[in-house]
């Protein structure tokens, strides 16, 4: 085999050593320097050759592999695929790569409800956006184009308004092994995202004027949902444990529903406890009431295994499961899915046909063939490492840049962590003052219903780098310094 000839890599790059590998791989098949069908070298003397670890060639491999670029044969080797990308089609120049030297494109603004003057610009730290710059968007298409040549006619004309058949039965496989979700495929409706999937299951199992608890502090997305839906909203204090079930028979004992995200809390990232999932369960039964269970963030868990979910705990159908794909691929997806008990399967599919007679059937067929394909769990599992990496690195350059003032409470899971600002200190003006010097982080106050407590701001850390985490820290520091004065 001729030797593989690729720009050396450049170690004063900010492009991580494996990046570089996949994009000096990747130029060379786009540029047809590797044709289809040629064995590539294996990876330890690919490695030796452009002096990187032997793990670093594996990485760059496993990413071209997840997005089609290359393929593996028992026995043989790595080769580079026969059936492209569709990308591939084009000509080279309008192939267009990153190379170390480029700039990351800032992420695509995505449009969202405006919550008390934040703005619309993905920047740090706004919380709940996902990394998009590691979505394997080359295979998506690929897959999507597949589907959209080779289905039948049939298949994009009306169907099911519980949705692709297909995808619910992979749905129902993986919730049943990764969160211990008692489903079947027929129990499972598709929906257009969370926020559907919470006004339908309201407008389904209750009356308007019904009261439903509801988390104080919360997301404000599930109150918006239900309050549309014509609920009354009962705003009910969390503890360590999460939600306090005796509050709320205290304060709404006529409630009908509680609405919560047991497995990380939004915005406090607090996991319910075994103990307030029984308690819980047992007020559902007991009230003939309903829980909905939005199982915000449960994928991406950073200490000890995935915790299984409340619906699996229950004994008696009173918890309809809530789940979305907006952080664990991307928000444009709009894809959600509910899991309702079985004797309300048929009453769910009658208001979803009411309301948009069926979801789109496109994203649908492409996430089945993802996730029967293996890049769904592929891209879970970089996505946990990857969050979890930079995690820890906004907790350093934090501590860096702003030491003590601000107090970080470093979530087990998810891609957001609460910001604790010192006693005396105004959560919404420092937000606002945040806001003009580019830096976006929500004050917790936005969250309540009731009176704020404690000051905090509400920090994403997954879509940023650790330059534009460097920048917003060093931008916040003289906003510390002049509230301390205020403060004081």
């Amino acid at each position: 085999m001729p030797p593989l000839l690729l720009p050396p890599i450049d170690p004063d790059s900010t492009l991580p050593r494996y990046r570089q590998v996949y994009d000096r791989l990747r130029r060379a098949i786009l540029s047809s320097q590797l044709a289809p069908g040629q064995r590539l070298p294996a990876s330890r003397p690919l490695a030796d050759t452009l002096g990187v670890s032997r793990q670093t060639v594996i990485c760059a491999f496993e990413m071209l592999l997840d997005e089609g670029y290359l393929v593996t044969r028992r026995g043989a080797g790595t080769f580079v695929s026969e059936a492209l990308p569709d990308t591939l089609t084009q000509p080279p120049e309008a192939a267009a790569m990153w190379t170390e030297k480029d700039p990351q494109p800032e992420p695509t603004p995505l449009f969202l409800p405006q919550l008390a003057g934040v703005r619309h610009e993905v920047r740090a730290f706004r919380p709940g956006i996902p990394d998009l710059h590691k979505f394997p968007f080359d295979t998506w298409a690929r897959l999507a184009g597949r589907l959209t040549r080779s289905l039948p006619t049939k298949a994009f004309g009306y169907g099911d308004p519980r949705g692709y058949r297909p995808l619910r039965e992979a749905l129902a496989r993986y919730l049943r092994t990764a969160r211990a979700v008692r489903c079947s495929a027929d129990q499972i409706i598709m929906v257009g995202g969370s926020q559907q999937g919470l006004a339908l299951a309201a407008r389904v199992l209750l009356a308007p004027g019904e009261t439903a608890w509801v988390e104080d502090p919360g997301y404000q997305g599930a109150a918006t949902a239900l309050r549309r839906a014509g609920m009354q909203l009962a705003p009910i204090p969390l503890d360590d444990e999460g939600i306090s079930v005796e509050a709320g028979q205290r304060m709404a004992p006529s409630a009908r529903m509680a609405a919560i995200t047991p497995s990380h809390q939004f915005p406090l990232g607090i996991t319910m406890s075994l103990p307030r999932r029984l308690q819980l369960l047992q007020w559902a039964r007991e009230q003939s009431a309903w829980i909905l269970e939005d199982d915000y963030d449960s994928e991406f868990r950073y200490e000890g295994r995935p915790l299984a979910s409340l619906q699996g705990l229950d004994e008696h159908d009173r918890v309809i499961y809530v789940g979305t794909f907006s952080k664990v691929l991307f928000p444009g997806l709009r894809l959600g899915y509910l899991v309702v008990p079985p004797a309300w399967v048929s009453a769910f599919a009658e208001a979803k046909a009411d309301e948009d007679r069926q979801t789109s059937f496109i994203p649908q067929a492409t996430l089945h063939a993802f996730i029967e394909e293996g890049y769904f769990s592929q891209h879970l599992r970089r996505m946990r490492l990857h969050y979890h990496a930079r995690q820890q690195r906004f907790l350093a350059l934090a501590d860096a840049h702003l030491g003590p003032r601000l107090r970080l409470t470093p979530a087990p899971a998810g891609i957001h962590m609460m910001g604790w600002l010192p006693p005396g200190f105004e959560d919404r003006a420092f937000a606002e003052a945040a806001e003009a010097v580019g830096v976006t982080c929500p004050p917790l106050s936005i969250y309540r219903h009731q009176a704020p407590a404690a000051p905090g701001l509400v920090l994403g850390y997954a879509a940023y780098s650790d330059a534009a985490m460097r920048d917003a820290f060093t931008a916040l520091q003289p906003i510390f310094d002049q509230h301390a004065e205020g403060a004081s």
